[in-house]
């Protein structure tokens, strides 16, 4: 189309496409109309367009004129040409050859005319051009961009005509190709193209349709050109081919503007791979053709390098995966595609491989890659394989797998990258997740659901006072269908969807309910902890939502206590401590969880915005399995005061971890050894009945 407008804008002669000729004579509309034409006529395309080009004729030419138009119009003549006289606006005349024809080189175009005028006073090679042609097609394609032909219908398309664009086009003379006096036209295309191309025509020829087919030709130069074949067969009275007729067009320009559009549909701009559109693309094909290979994808999860871009800056973390796109395209070949379908993801799609064993030597090897780029980083990913059953015919089924099987251990081994096959176990886990968040979000906006999500509560025990002086809520998951669930099960998928906000209200305005009913047995003084996860924490209205249900529950602010594990403060420390620093302004009790076994830097520990330590069951379990002497939880209970804080001693469960506690000053004891978690009702029993384990009174 662009090679067209060209022509038709620069072309010396006017040019006017026109559509609606009836039988009676009467003017067309004009749909287009270059300058020349303009030029000749002295006036302008909105003037011509508006009268029409009968209006302007020169009332003695006019009757020849419509008399031509009628005889085109039912058929007596294929086209016609004539001289007649144009009136310009000043009154002078001007003398034209017209030629008119329709225009049909597709079945669209029908019922529009090609009209030719050439200025005869001053265009005599023109002149004798269009005296030479019968057919005003031939005028109009002589200008194209390619050549026009006539041609025997036999294997080398041995030419009987060749227009002058030949030359342009192929670089040969058109003489050179008449009658293959030089080389045939069949020696001019590609190789790879001329069976094709051949075939094509025998199609086209049977059924009577038009032929259109792009190929390469091979210039004089040695130049490859993309070319657009249109053409039709003339048949004679006995319904013999008689000739092949059409014209050959240069599209090298369009063809490499499609080719460019279309590798950026088909790759990720910034790394240069595959996209996602056309790993889609490509594994519908191939589902589609069932073909008899083994099939399989690897997708590599790098969504750990988001942490980076908090620290670094995002520009950091897109350069980390251009580098991983780079070092993992040695992998790559035509059996082992490489794409980039999401912003931190790869995969691979390997087919014709031997069995299970080559994708596990293959992902170990990205393993090792991987890790050696970014050792320096500190990250980690998850790698998922899902093999690609015969039957298999739903693409966002198997990619919904793929990403399934890569992030299930992503951030659960650090530095580390796992491989995971995505199984009928993992098929198992996955169901059993959807069906806990499934439950968990029916909780959040189910009120009646208090017997699904449930607190128990364990004792806290004042080793100094020998009394509980509060109990940690401890959340619980029990529904029909699943059974119990383990908080190390639900928690996790309440985090991951963000479902932690609304089941962490709930729980909260459990305990505080509890703390109430403690009140009105006479426990005034009884604290409750509670735990918070950081997606709570540094939600932006977590604190003013939590005063909020303090005041509106009428619970004392200090009575409350909140867990919140060490590792958060590796996300973002000066938030973190902000927040918890409004909430101990408020009178709220901060403990830190889990010590010992995550972030820790005694710089930071000292500026932590705590109460309490609360030391991690494994440095009590030492105290049982290891020689004392040589146990460090009397280290962290000394630093633990000398910066400040309280201590808690978590998963105490014998006489010889309370023992060793109480000797070295530990605070406060929670664990079996005093009592398990209880329900609300046994939680209020066992404050009264006060029984104790040997050694823990003062």
């Amino acid at each position: 189309m662009l090679t067209f407008d060209m022509f038709f804008q620069q072309a010396p002669i006017g040019i006017a496409i026109t559509q609606g000729y009836d039988p009676q004579g009467s003017d067309a509309a004009i749909v287009m109309i270059n300058p020349e034409y303009e030029e000749i006529t002295g006036r302008k395309k909105e003037e011509l367009i508006s009268l029409g080009l009968a209006r302007i004729t020169h009332p003695d030419d006019l009757e020849g004129y419509r008399e031509n138009l009628r005889r085109l119009q039912t058929g007596e003549s294929r086209a016609f040409s004539m001289k007649k006289r144009y009136l310009k606006p000043d009154g002078s005349d001007v003398w034209v050859l017209v030629t008119v024809a329709p225009l049909t080189l597709s079945e669209d175009q029908q019922g529009t005319y090609i009209c030719l005028a050439v200025d005869v006073s001053e265009c005599k090679a023109i002149e004798a051009a269009l005296q030479e042609s019968e057919r005003s097609k031939e005028v109009f394609l002589s200008h194209l961009p390619g050549l026009a032909y006539r041609c025997n219908f036999d294997e080398n398309w041995t030419m009987q005509y060749v227009s002058d664009g030949c030359f342009n086009l192929t670089g040969y003379p058109p003489e050179s190709l008449l009658n293959n006096r030089d080389l045939s036209y069949y020696d001019i295309i590609v190789p790879e193209y001329r069976e094709a191309v051949q075939q094509e025509w025998e199609r086209i020829v049977a059924t009577g349709q038009p032929f259109k087919y792009e190929y390469e030709i091979i210039t004089a130069s040695g130049e490859k050109k993309w070319v657009l074949e249109l053409g039709q067969a003339v048949f004679n009275a006995d319904g013999e081919v008689e000739a092949l007729e059409g014209i050959v067009l240069d599209i090298s320009d369009c063809k490499a503007i499609e080719d460019t559009l279309k590798y950026t549909i088909e790759h990720d701009r910034w790394t240069g791979l595959y996209n996602r559109e056309y790993l889609i693309t490509v594994l519908e094909r191939d589902l589609r053709e069932k073909k008899e290979t083994k099939k399989a994808l690897i997708g590599i999860n790098l969504n750990m390098i988001q942490l980076l871009a908090v620290n670094y800056g995002f520009q950091h973390s897109q350069n980390l995966i251009k580098k991983a796109a780079e070092t993992l395209s040695q992998y790559s070949s035509d059996k082992c595609l490489l794409f980039r379908p999401r912003e931190n993801r790869f995969v691979f799609y390997l087919t014709d491989y031997q069995d299970k064993k080559e994708l596990v030597d293959f992902s170990a090897d990205v393993v090792k890659t991987l890790e050696a780029l970014f050792v320096s980083e500190r990250i980690g990913g998850g790698i998922g394989i899902v093999e690609i059953e015969p039957d298999q015919d739903d693409v966002d089924v198997l990619l919904r797998r793929l990403l399934v099987a890569s992030e299930r251990f992503v951030g659960s081994f650090g530095r580390d990258f796992k491989i995971c096959f995505y199984d009928g176990e993992l098929e198992r886990l996955v169901n059993r997740e959807r069906d806990i968040v499934e439950a968990l979000n029916k909780i959040t906006v189910d009120y009646d659901t208090r017997d699904e999500l449930y607190l128990v509560y364990q004792p806290v025990v004042d080793l100094k006072k020998g009394a509980v002086v509060g109990f940690e809520a401890l959340a619980r998951l029990k529904t029909e269908k699943l059974g119990p669930v383990s908080p190390q099960e639900f928690i996790p998928l309440a985090e991951k969807t963000k479902l932690i906000i609304p089941l962490g209200e709930k729980i909260i305005v459990q305990a505080l309910g509890f703390l109430n009913k403690l009140k009105e047995e006479g426990y005034d003084d009884l604290s409750i902890l509670l735990n918070i996860s950081i997606i709570q924490l540094l939600h932006p209205d977590f604190p003013e939502r939590l005063l909020a249900l303090i005041k509106r529950m009428q619970v004392d602010p200090r009575n409350i206590g909140i867990e919140i594990t060490e590792s958060v403060f590796a996300n973002d420390y000066e938030s973190v401590n902000k927040i918890l620093e409004e909430l101990r302004t408020a009178g709220i009790y901060i403990a830190i969880d889990d010590f010992g076994t995550g972030y820790s830097s005694l710089t930071r520990e000292k500026e932590m915005m705590a109460d309490c330590i609360k030391i991690d069951k494994y440095f009590a379990d030492e105290l049982v399995e290891a020689d004392l002497d040589r146990a460090i939880t009397c280290d962290i209970i000394s630093m633990a005061h000398k910066l400040g804080h309280e201590t808690i001693a978590e998963g105490v469960e014998q006489l010889v971890q309370l023992r060793y506690l109480k000797r070295h000053s530990c605070d406060k004891v929670q664990g079996y050894l005093i009592s398990k978690p209880l329900s609300e009702g046994e939680a209020i029993k066992f404050l009264e009945e006060g029984n104790w384990p040997v050694g823990l009174k003062p």
